[in-house]
């Protein structure tokens, strides 16, 4: 029992460490001044532009696995468990997911509470609030031992914002 204590102790330590690089999309492990900035940020309930509804299955499945979003888009990710195993879903870059995922499979009894990850029982419905801050790819996974290499992966595509540079009106260069 010790044991398992200790070795939970540092699967704790080993997570809460890596955090703050995982929400930021940070491979080494460090802290940046961009901050989440890389994939987005937790968002405000008050700012909430959108409702999605995605579903987690135990056919390794998330319905549906791409999203569309437009930068600065503040959605409601409502995620359904609708079956019997414990599943989760994580934001960040593929590279991050891989090594949160292999981190998962030596440490499965890990327990996540950052913003951009919620795990659910089987049966259970959670949600998430982020903003997508930066255009791009934004994927999401579920790191519970064995699903992610199942394939239990998603994208959210991210299409940049337009630029008001259309919509004002150009000064008339004719000449008479």
């Amino acid at each position: 029992m010790k044991f398992r204590n200790t070795l939970l102790a540092c699967a704790s330590a080993v997570l809460a460490a890596s955090s703050p690089a995982l929400a930021a999309g940070a491979a080494d492990g460090q802290h940046h001044d961009h901050g989440s900035a890389a994939m987005g940020e937790a968002g405000q309930a008050s700012q909430v532009t959108r409702t999605v509804e995605v579903q987690m299955r135990d056919s390794m499945q998330f319905a549906p696995s791409k999203l569309s979003v437009k930068q600065g888009e503040t959605l409601r990710i409502v995620v359904k468990n609708a079956g019997q195993l414990t599943h989760e879903i994580v934001l960040g870059s593929e590279k991050d997911l891989k090594t949160h995922a292999d981190l998962m499979k030596k440490f499965p009894e890990m327990e996540h509470a950052e913003p951009n990850m919620l795990t659910l029982a089987g049966g259970k419905t959670g949600e998430l609030v982020w903003k997508f801050s930066r255009a791009g790819v934004v994927n999401f996974a579920c790191l519970q031992p064995g699903h992610f290499e199942a394939g239990m992966k998603g994208q959210v595509r991210v299409a940049a914002a337009k630029s008001n540079a259309k919509n004002t009106p150009k000064e008339d260069k004719h000449v008479h």
